[in-house]
């Protein structure tokens, strides 16, 4: 299925009628519309949900049910489509026939039973009878099978279901909260849509009817003495179940709150960026706390650096000092050599004495005692003087006392190991103190230069609110799931008790079989929707897989995928070479969009509706890197046909431009003056120099 034509007339920011022909080259399956922030590419996609589905938009996207319902309501919003100078000019005239509508022009439907080349689908509002009107023309005509079945229930079954619509029109930008999904309500709403893509829905709404009939057999066969506690608790079910829808649709209302805020600081963090000035005043605070603790360790080093340069000069001189050194040593030899040779007599001396006195009492023979005294003391003697006197040789010329001596040793053994290590560790590490410091001082510098730009000013407490306004959110969203868990918990026993009541009725004999014969289809749909899950799974997991590697320039980043379905619950784990799952989280946000993206393909394919894709903001996030594997790997593939609305040169470099072209089927810019927008076809060649020269017309 193809769109072969657009047309827009008078809806929103679109002035008059605005036709896009997409009928170009059929081999060629990608179409760029291209045009400035506010210049109408939001409202092109808004025109085509609304066109599709009209007051049933609010079951694409809880975007549309928001808008609405700050809107006052449907007809109040409706009205907010007409453009705006439109209205202006027709309030003076009284047009009666002022009116709005989308027309699309649809090709290569395959409608079961009818021969169809063309089908043209056309939602008209009639601003003063406040009358909207869909019609359908199949080939040219209205057809009875759209009547029987109803227009709206026929685009849904034969065109685009609207429960998966939001994955053929999408911000790709906004797709990341498919890979941040975390809580239980966002694994049930990624479950949900996976049973919608894959088409298990049906089966879950059979088994849903079947239950209820189910229920009602029951009740007919209650005593009138439960009939009462049945009602009650049936009441209570009702209640309790219309809080947690309450409950669900107000959590996603917060998580989107708090995305719009985060999107919003984003882009205020950029601005700030680009007016050279993204530092909070906390930031600004830590710099000067740094810079002090910088300042301390510089100057520390600095008391270390001076005690060592005193030493330079001896570090210098090693040569007259190590002569120093050895002349110390010398007489520290001699002084020591004296000492023990003094010390020696008197011990020989000593010695000799308790000798001969000792040798009486031994020896009786006088003549031996005599020898042996001589011989001790010729020994005495010999041993003395083989002792070497340093003074013979080296002379005192210092005469240091012992502790000088030791201090001077010291300094040079110092000087020869430690000095020119710790020296040069204090140099280097003073150097890298100093420059750190330059460019915290030079940061410091910066911020307070900018600090009283009124703009970044501006911009940081709109900012600095903004935060503060996501925690207020969290808080309440923290406090919400707590309640939808106590609610769910008592939905949970109520259901036991029921189900207890009901399991006593007594059905009647006919009534029997029914319920038999009905539970025996509950049991075989259980299995049969869990097979097919089952098995569904596996190419799901493939699909992103392959998606991916085609996508991440890094390779083997993820070695493997797996999804686990858990009832009503649905998660998706990337396992990584370790054989570890990667946390989400810790991917950037480029990472994530990508695994967003291939998720987003894969389930696309896996439903296997072939419908256009329509994307916003298709390159947001991406290094250059990425941005080629995408428009190379994705779009080609994502569908038969796909119109991207890029931001020229900010998202949509020429370098990727080039890489586009050899798919590219047409090209259109947005153009924009005081009545709105209307959209000119360009030749694919020339739309940068049409778009400069809009920006220079504009200037």
């Amino acid at each position: 299925m193809r769109i072969e034509k657009i047309l827009l007339n008078n809806f929103r920011i679109y002035s008059g009628l605005n036709e896009i022909d997409f009928n170009h080259l059929k081999d060629k399956n990608i179409s760029l519309i291209a045009g400035k922030n506010g210049f109408g590419k939001t409202s092109f996609l808004t025109s085509m949900i609304w066109g599709l589905y009209g007051n049933l938009m609010t079951q694409v996207e809880s975007k549309y049910k928001k808008d609405i319902q700050s809107a006052g309501g449907y007809e109040s919003y409706r009205k907010t489509l007409l453009n705006h100078n439109v209205l202006k000019q027709s309030e003076s005239k009284q047009n009666e026939t002022l009116e709005f509508f989308v027309e699309i022009h649809l090709v290569d439907v395959m409608i079961p039973s009818i021969p169809c080349k063309k089908v043209v689908i056309r939602r008209t509002y009639h601003y003063k009878s406040k009358k909207e009107s869909l019609k359908i023309l199949i080939d040219g005509h209205e057809n009875e099978l759209t009547k029987k079945v109803g227009y709206d229930v026929f685009i849904n079954d034969f065109i685009l279901p609207r429960e998966i619509a939001k994955f053929f029109f999408f911000d790709a930008e906004k797709i990341v909260t498919l890979a941040e999904a975390k809580s239980k309500s966002e694994l049930r709403a990624l479950s949900k849509a996976y049973s919608e893509v894959l088409g298990i829905k049906k089966y879950e709404d059979l088994k849903l009817n079947l239950n209820t009939l189910l229920t009602k057999m029951r009740r007919s066969g209650v005593s009138e003495k439960d009939e009462l506690k049945i009602a009650n608790l049936e009441k209570q079910r009702d209640e309790l179940s219309d809080l947690v829808r309450h409950n669900d649709s107000k959590l996603s209302d917060y998580i989107e709150e708090i995305e719009n805020y985060r999107h919003k600081i984003d882009q205020h963090q950029e601005q700030l960026i680009r007016e050279g000035n993204e530092m909070t005043l906390e930031k600004l605070n830590e710099l000067k706390s740094k810079r002090d603790q910088l300042k301390k360790s510089h100057l520390n080093l600095k008391n270390e650096l001076r005690t060592l340069i005193d030493l330079i000069p001896l570090a210098i001189s090693q040569n007259q000092l190590k002569s120093l050194v050895d002349q110390i040593k010398v007489e520290l030899k001699i002084k020591n050599s004296s000492i023990d040779k003094g010390l020696l007599a008197e011990e020989f001396g000593q010695f000799e004495a308790e000798f001969h006195s000792g040798l009486s009492d031994i020896i009786k023979d006088d003549q031996l005692a005599h020898q042996m005294k001589e011989y001790i003391r010729k020994l005495s003697s010999a041993r003395l003087e083989n002792i070497e006197d340093p003074s013979s040789e080296s002379e005192i010329l210092l005469d240091f006392d012992d502790e000088t001596s030791r201090k001077i040793i010291a300094t040079y053994e110092y000087i020869q190991n430690s000095f020119k290590v710790q020296f040069n560790g204090i140099v280097k590490r003073e150097k890298e103190i100093r420059q750190e410091l330059n460019r915290v001082l030079k940061k410091i510098k910066q911020g307070e230069v900018r600090k009283g730009n009124p703009l970044a000013k501006k911009l940081r407490e709109e900012k600095e609110e903004w935060i503060s306004k996501i925690k207020t959110i969290e808080i309440k969203k923290q406090g919400l799931i707590e309640e939808i868990g106590s609610l769910k918990h008592r939905e949970a026993s109520n259901h036991k008790v029921l189900s207890e009541l009901l399991k006593k009725s007594n059905l009647l004999k006919t009534d029997k079989k029914k319920y038999e014969v009905t539970l025996d289809l509950l049991e075989k749909l259980d299995r049969l929707t869990a097979r097919i899950k089952e098995e569904k799974k596996y190419s799901l997991q493939k699909s992103i897989q392959l998606g991916l590697g085609k996508l991440m320039h890094k390779n083997d980043f993820v070695r493997d995928v797996n999804v686990r379905i858990d009832e009503d619950v649905m998660d998706i784990d990337l396992i990584n070479q370790n054989g570890n799952v990667i946390d989400k989280d810790g991917l950037s946000k480029g990472e994530q969009q990508l695994y967003a993206t291939a998720l987003l393909k894969a389930l696309v394919d896996e439903s296997g509706i072939n419908f256009p894709i329509f994307i916003d903001s298709p390159l947001q996030k991406f290094d250059k890197e990425h941005s080629s594997n995408v428009i190379e790997q994705f779009y080609p593939t994502i569908s038969e046909q796909v119109v991207l609305f890029p931001l020229l040169e900010k998202e949509l470099s020429k370098a990727e431009y080039a890489l586009l072209k050899p798919n590219l089927n047409g090209v259109y810019l947005i153009n924009n003056n005081e009545e709105g927008s209307s959209i000119e076809e360009c030749k694919i060649s020339e739309l940068y120099n049409k778009f400069n020269q809009q920006h220079v017309l504009a200037h």
